[in-house]
């Protein structure tokens, strides 16, 4: 799962959490910087070091090859400033050896960009509560927040980064049912999309357990019950569980990497 410089500027002005004037991107390539610029009102730069010179909240989305060679050459400008790593499979300690900032780790998805975000959180070894707030609020603006331990975060990477390209397939997958029943591959489509979006808005806030819900749909030998059993003997749920298993040791090997 990656979030690049362009979808974290999106939604920090979507998600109106501060004026777009004060959003200082670092992006070397000019058009694209432009455009940032020109769609967003922001502020842009070429030079990684002018965002950490001036920036007070400090977000680094990277590829995780390059991050810590990029941390190293500004890394006099991070002291004791907050700054939020986004990118998946390296360690907060291995960012502590690099510069004397007070990392932390976020982990979002790309429901982002429409301020529908599940994030993970995870904490350094330098990390203030007035930090840990400030992290939170800044998430809260576009979406859900949890705080984990950093051991726990390429779990997270695997469900919530990158979950939602498991739940497209899903979307997909039942379209295509609809449209192997005679549907139009538009309206499938439209009804499987709206299906996922309602189920999940019913999920979250009636408060009630996924089995809850899913009784409130079955009736004994009727449609529902023809289905989930069709289901069952295709292993659909143990699919979906390996691919979260699958996706969290490609994250653990990820650190071993990125060190």
């Amino acid at each position: 799962m990656r979030v690049v410089k362009a979808e974290i500027s999106r939604w920090v002005k979507r998600a109106k959490y501060c004026a777009p004037s004060a959003i200082l991107v670092s992006e070397p390539h000019e058009p694209a910087r432009r455009t940032l610029e020109q769609e967003l009102g922001i502020i842009g730069t070429a030079e990684n070091a002018e965002v950490a010179l001036k920036a007070a909240i400090i977000l680094v989305a990277v590829k995780p090859g390059v991050l810590l060679p990029m941390l190293g050459t500004i890394a006099p400008a991070l002291e004791r400033k907050l700054v939020i790593s986004l990118a998946a499979g390296v360690r907060l300690q291995n960012m502590e050896k690099v510069a004397a900032a007070h990392f932390m780790r976020a982990m979002t998805n790309t429901p982002s960009a429409v301020c529908r975000a599940a994030t993970a959180l995870a904490r350094g070894g330098r990390t203030t509560k007035s930090e840990l707030s400030i992290a939170r609020e800044l998430f809260s603006a576009i979406g859900a927040v949890v705080e984990v331990t950093e051991d726990q975060i390429d779990a997270v990477t695997a469900l919530s980064g990158s979950g939602p390209a498991f739940v497209y397939t899903v979307i997909e997958a039942l379209a295509r049912g609809g449209e192997k029943m005679g549907l139009a591959w538009d309206v499938a489509l439209t009804l499987s999309t709206q299906t996922v979006l309602g189920a999940a808005t019913l999920a979250t806030e009636s408060k009630l357990s996924p089995e809850e819900l899913r009784k409130m749909v079955v009736t004994p030998g009727g449609t529902t019950a023809a289905g989930l059993d069709a289901m069952e003997k295709r292993k659909t749920s143990e699919g979906l569980i390996a691919a979260v298993e699958a996706a969290t040791i490609r994250g653990q090997e990820m650190a071993k990497e990125n060190r």
